[in-house]
C-alpha cells in the first residue's frame, strides 16, 4: 500500500467510517421522522496538501438514526490514484447506545470496485456480502463468529451517543471503546478524554470535546504488516466531536491522525445542524 493511500485510509478508518471512499444507498421503506439533522462537508489534507473531499447527512430522533455519506479523491492524489463512493447506515437508539441494523458501502478506487452490505441484529452480524472477499493468507487473523458479536458498523462508529442527561461536551463522550466491524476487519477504537476547545466552520461556531484515539486490531488484519504495527502503536490520533442539534449524538468535526508521511487531518469545511420535526427524506449527499 502506498504511503499516500495509507494516509487516506487511516483518516477514513475513524473519521467518517465509510463516508470516505465507501458507498451504497440503503433500501428504505419511507422517510425517517427526525428530531435533528446534520449536513456537513469535509476536506482531507496531509501536510496542508488536499487529498480528498467528503460530505455527510445525518437524520436522528429519539429512537432511530440514518447516516449517508459520499466522498472522492481530489488534489494532488488524483495524479497517482482515483477513488469515489457513497455509504449508508441505519439503526436504532436503544439501551443507551447506537444499535445499527444495516450498513452498506460501494467504493471504486483505481478502477477496482469494492462493496459490502452487513445486517446486524442484537449487536451481532447476521448476514454480510463483501466483494471482493478477503484473500486467505497465512498471517491473517481469522474473523471468527465470536469476533462478530457486539459490534458496530464503521459509519455508525464515527458518531457518539451520550444517553441520559450528562453534559455532551464532557469526559462522558470519550469514556468508551468502540467495537467496529467493516466487513473485512474487526477492531476497537479506544477513546479517552483530552479537553474541550472552540471550533469554527461555515454554519457552526462553538465548543467541541476532544478525544484521544487508539487503534486495537482484533481480527481480519495481518499483524506482520508495517501499517498495522504503525497504527497499533500510534499515540497521535485525536477526534473533535460536536453535538447534532436536537439529539444526544455527537458528530466528528475534525480528525487528526499521524501517518508515515505526515499528519492527516480530516476537517469540516461546513457544518450545518438544526432541530427538525415531521418527516424528512434522506438522500445521499454529493461531495
Amino acid at each position: 500500500m502506498s504511503n499516500a493511500r495509507s494516509a487516506f485510509l487511516s483518516a477514513h478508518a475513524f473519521a467518517t467510517a465509510g463516508a470516505i471512499l465507501a458507498g451504497a444507498l440503503l433500501a428504505r421503506p419511507g422517510p425517517a421522522r427526525a428530531d435533528g439533522r446534520l449536513e456537513a462537508k469535509y476536506t482531507l489534507t496531509v501536510g496542508s496538501v488536499e487529498l480528498g473531499r467528503g460530505s455527510i447527512v445525518v437524520e436522528a430522533g429519539d429512537t432511530a438514526y440514518e447516516i449517508t455519506g459520499a466522498a472522492r479523491v481530489t488534489g494532488v492524489l488524483r495524479a497517482v490514484s482515483s477513488g469515489k463512493g457513497v455509504a449508508a447506515s441505519r439503526g436504532a437508539l436503544a439501551g443507551g447506545k447506537m444499535a445499527p441494523r444495516v450498513y452498506a458501502m460501494n467504493a471504486e478506487a483505481d478502477g477496482k470496485a469494492e462493496t459490502a452490505r452487513i445486517t446486524i441484529a442484537g449487536g451481532a452480524v447476521k448476514d454480510m456480502d463483501v466483494e471482493p472477499p478477503l484473500k486467505p493468507v497465512p498471517d491473517r487473523v481469522p474473523v471468527t463468529s465470536d469476533a462478530l458479536q457486539n459490534v458496530i458498523d464503521p459509519m455508525s462508529g464515527a458518531f457518539i451517543y451520550v444517553p441520559g442527561t450528562a453534559d455532551l461536551l464532557s469526559a462522558a463522550a470519550c469514556d468508551r471503546s468502540i467495537p467496529v466491524f467493516d466487513g473485512r476487519q474487526r477492531y476497537d477504537l479506544q477513546l479517552s478524554f483530552l479537553r474541550t476547545e472552540k471550533v469554527k466552520a461555515e454554519g457552526y461556531a462553538g465548543s467541541a470535546v476532544v478525544c484521544g484515539v487508539r487503534y486495537s486490531p482484533v481480527a481480519g488484519h495481518r499483524p506482520t504488516r508495517s501499517t498495522v504495527k504503525y497504527m497499533q502503536e500510534n499515540k497521535d490520533m485525536q477526534v473533535w466531536l460536536v453535538p447534532i442539534a436536537g439529539t444526544r449524538l455527537l458528530a466528528p468535526f475534525k480528525v487528526s491522525v499521524a501517518t508515515m508521511i505526515g499528519t492527516a487531518v480530516l476537517a469540516a469545511s461546513s457544518f450545518e445542524t438544526q432541530v427538525k420535526s415531521g418527516t424528512v427524506p434522506v438522500s445521499a449527499p454529493r461531495p
